[in-house]
Order: structure tokens, then C-alpha cells, then sequence
């Protein structure tokens, strides 16, 4: 019986939630039955440190290892560029007539655009898509918000199945009109546990490295310096929090195109010596064991891999109100949500946990217990079942794959 031919498409490959999704699928699907290839554009956007660039360079590795094919077109980049543009989606229909799949799976939004339509005129038999996030708040001027709408339509009406990681996620597909409630999946994206479970760290030492006091109050959050994670509120609200509780130490672990302004807006608020900016960094079960609370200040969010992270190290959470947040966050059961762009509503969160140890311990233990069902094992088996639910409805798929 032959492989089934999968070609995933993704517009950047770096550390970020939709790639980390994409490298787990491509890595968890059973080799004996697939045949992969994934399709991905430069990743210099993300101005990834020599940290996180190593940490890629090892998914990297590691799908070459597991013997996926993977084809680099460097002219397929986030931002619109109508030149780049035409030359990528030649490049993809070139690509995939030459390969000929049987499922091509897009992921995020450029990827996700000029991958269907080129899978479509190369005949591909199934096409899906995952958008990663909920792409109609923050990312768009007005009117580049309704070329992408009525092009996500478009695209809509040639795809097989759109994957949302979350039931909010959907519910914004439909109040947009981008296709029918029956053409949509759920599947939350899956975290790689294994280090958050299985953490082992001196947080007295871990602080000490980290020039955290001892006694200190710690909260954190990971992600991509980018405007859209809302970290300018956070920082806003440390600086009303440190007004009365001079002992607490906010921490901010990831790299982006906001750290030097971050970093300078803490210093201009006073509190430079209060906030610290690691930066990307390999060990980030281990820093983030240290935290008291973990904070995702979002604007927009797909869903939040990363409070899924901190939920399995038994952190209680404070995060926005905002996409598939919700999902994860059960307000007042293992975490607070707040709205988004808040920093008052934040810092009175945030020191209602410094306040409540019990309520801060209640949470944490209700966290860990809900983090385990977001595992990768658990994504991979319903994308493969999608995979072959799909080859069945377009395909006779026994007859085909012999």
C-alpha cells in the first residue's frame, strides 16, 4: 500500500505557537502511513537571537531525521509584497505538480492564501487549513482587514476543512461569513509536555542566577516581544503594583521586535530594576518554575500554547479575555481572565493572587489537572483521522492508495 502524500505550507518556521503546531504534526504523524514534506518561507521576520535560531536549527534537524522533505522559498514572507507574492505561489504550484499530494494542510494566514489556491489548480484532492489565531483583531489596518476577508472567502470555497484550535476561534469564522459552520474542526493545538512534567530545578539557585531577591514575588510571561502580546500593559501595571509592593519581580522571557522599547519604557517608569528581560532562552521550564503567577497579557490570541505550559507546572494564570483564551482559562477555577488592554484591571488581578496564597494554590492544582488533555499525542491522532476522513469523502481512497 502506498504513502499518503502530505505537503504542509507555513509562511515562517521559528518558535512561535503556529510553528511549534506545525513541527509537532509533521514529526507525529506515523511514517509507515505518511509521506511528509513541509513547505516554509525564511524565518528573518521573527529577528530571532543566536538562542532561538539553534533551537530551530534543532526542529530542523530533528524533521530531517524523521525523513521529511523540506523545501525553502525565500520569497514567501508575512508582509505583502505583490512581487514576492506572485513568485512564491508559482513556486508552490510548480511544487505541488511535481509532488502531487494527496492533502495539502496550510498553516497561518500568507501560507494559507497562496497555498490553497496553487494546491487547488494543481488538483489536489484534499486541502485544509489551520489559520493559528484569531486573525481579524490586531493585525490589520481596516481596509487590508477586508481585502483579507473577502480572500479568506475566496480560499474558503476551494478548502475541504479549516482547522481552529478553539470553539471561539471557529465562532469568529462564522460571525466574519468566511464559510459554512459544517466546512470547521476543533482541534486544540498540542504542547510537548514531557519538559514541564518532568522539571527539576533549585528555584533558590534559579533566582540567584536570575538576580531575583530570594523573597520576591515573581511574575512572568513567555512570548514574542510583539505588539500584539500586549506587553505594554503589563508593564504599565507593574509600575502601579511596585507603587505598594516594592518586593515583586516581574520577568519577561522571550526576544522581539519590542525588547529595546520594553526595556526602555520600564526605565523611564522607574522600575528597570524590578523588571528583567531574559530574553529567548532554552530553559524555559526551568525559569518559569520560579513564577508565582504566569501573566499573558494578549491583545488577540489563537489559543495560548503557552498557558498551557504554565498550567502544567502548576502555575495559577492571569490572562486577557480575548480569542481562544477562554478556552483554557476557566475565570476564577484555575486562573483570572481580565480585558484586554487593562493595565488597571490587570494590577488589581495581579495583587488580588499576591493577596490569596490558598486561592493562588487551588488554582495551580486545578491547572495541572486540565493541562494534560492538550498533549500532542491527542492533536496528532485527530489530525490523522481528519487526514483520512477527508481521502475517504473526495477519494476512493482503498482503491487509490493501492
Amino acid at each position: 500500500m502506498k504513502k499518503i502524500k502530505v505537503v504542509h505550507i507555513i509562511t515562517r518556521f521559528d518558535k512561535g505557537g503556529s510553528s511549534e503546531n506545525t513541527f509537532s504534526t509533521v514529526v507525529g504523524l506515523d511514517r509507515d502511513k505518511y509521506d511528509v514534506t513541509l513547505i516554509k518561507g525564511f524565518s528573518l521576520e521573527s529577528e530571532m537571537g543566536k538562542s532561538e535560531a539553534l533551537a530551530v536549527e534543532h526542529n530542523l534537524t530533528e524533521i530531517d531525521r524523521c525523513g521529511i522533505k523540506t523545501v525553502t522559498i525565500s520569497e514567501l514572507v508575512r508582509k505583502v509584497s505583490p512581487l514576492y507574492d506572485l513568485k512564491t505561489f508559482f513556486s508552490l504550484l510548480k511544487i505541488l505538480r511535481k509532488e502531487i499530494p494527496h492533502v495539502v494542510h496550510t498553516h497561518t494566514s500568507k501560507a494559507g492564501i497562496l497555498g490553497r489556491l496553487a494546491a487547488f489548480l494543481a488538483r489536489v484532492p484534499v486541502i485544509i487549513h489551520t489559520p493559528h489565531g484569531h486573525v481579524f483583531w490586531g493585525y490589520f489596518s481596516k481596509w487590508r482587514l477586508l481585502v483579507f476577508i473577502f480572500l479568506e472567502k475566496l480560499t474558503a470555497l476551494i478548502t475541504d476543512e479549516i482547522i481552529t484550535l478553539t470553539r471561539q476561534e471557529k465562532r469568529d469564522h462564522l460571525q466574519f461569513g468566511i464559510a459554512s459552520e459544517d466546512k470547521f474542526s476543533t482541534i486544540h493545538s498540542g504542547v510537548n509536555l514531557d519538559a514541564f512534567f518532568n522539571v527539576s530545578v533549585d528555584n533558590t539557585a534559579m533566582m540567584r542566577s536570575l538576580d531575583i531577591p530570594e523573597d520576591s514575588f515573581v511574575v512572568g510571561t513567555a512570548g514574542r516581544l510583539t505588539p500584539v502580546k500586549g506587553h505594554r500593559h503589563l508593564i504599565e501595571a507593574a509600575g502601579n503594583i511596585l507603587d505598594v509592593r516594592p518586593d515583586t519581580t516581574f520577568v519577561f522571557l522571550g526576544d522581539g521586535e519590542l525588547f529595546d522599547e520594553l526595556k526602555n519604557m520600564a526605565t523611564k517608569l522607574g522600575i528597570e530594576k524590578n523588571v528583567k528581560f531574559l530574553g529567548w532562552r532554552s530553559d524555559v521550564a526551568e525559569v518559569m518554575s520560579v513564577f508565582d503567577v504566569f501573566v499573558l497579557p494578549s491583545l488577540n490570541e489563537g489559543m495560548g500554547r503557552v498557558l498551557v505550559e504554565a498550567m502544567t507546572l502548576g502555575k495559577p494564570v492571569i490572562a486577557s479575555d480575548v480569542g481562544g483564551i477562554s478556552d483554557l482559562v476557566i475565570h476564577g477555577k484555575n486562573g483570572l481572565l481580565v480585558p484586554a488592554a487593562d493595565p488597571d484591571a490587570l494590577a488589581d488581578e495581579i495583587q488580588c493572587m499576591m493577596n490569596n496564597p490558598k486561592k493562588r494554590d487551588a488554582m495551580g492544582c486545578e491547572g495541572k489537572k486540565m493541562a494534560a488533555s492538550y498533549g500532542v499525542d491527542s492533536m496528532v491522532q485527530k489530525i490523522d483521522a481528519l487526514y483520512i476522513q477527508l481521502l475517504k469523502r473526495k477519494l476512493s481512497f482503498s482503491e487509490s492508495m493501492n
